[in-house]
């Protein structure tokens, strides 16, 4: 009978951390908006429609389903690499900055964030 009791108690405890290992690592919708702001993403990104960038909505769609989706938005938005332009021309993007600097969970978050648009 004890040992029932401690299985139940020990599944009960496993599906806890599960809980909060999930909360914890779930995306922060309002940083990653506060994020995109203060770099002045959304100056040529929307959330759905297009402007001189793709609209998130797009770019989700483009890469639903691919496994390295979020490793390549990543390197676009902090490597300053070439983004193409609806007339046809290329400037380097700019790269995103947080405080502290280079802080990837804040990175990861703006990217996850698209992704789920």
């Amino acid at each position: 009978m004890k040992t029932k009791r401690l299985v139940r108690l020990s599944a009960v405890a496993a599906a806890l951390l599960g809980l909060v290992s999930v909360q914890a690592m779930a995306l922060d919708a309002d940083a990653a908006r506060k994020l995109a702001q203060q770099n002045n993403c959304l100056k040529c990104h929307a959330i759905d429609k297009d402007k001189d960038g793709p609209a998130y909505h797009k770019v989700a769609e483009k890469y639903k389903g691919k496994a390295n989706a979020e490793a390549r938005l990543i390197e676009h938005i902090t490597s300053g690499e070439k983004a193409k332009f609806p007339d046809g021309h290329e400037e380097e993007h700019k790269i995103v900055k947080t405080s502290p600097a280079k802080d990837m969970a804040q990175i990861k978050n703006l990217v996850e964030w698209i992704l789920a648009q």
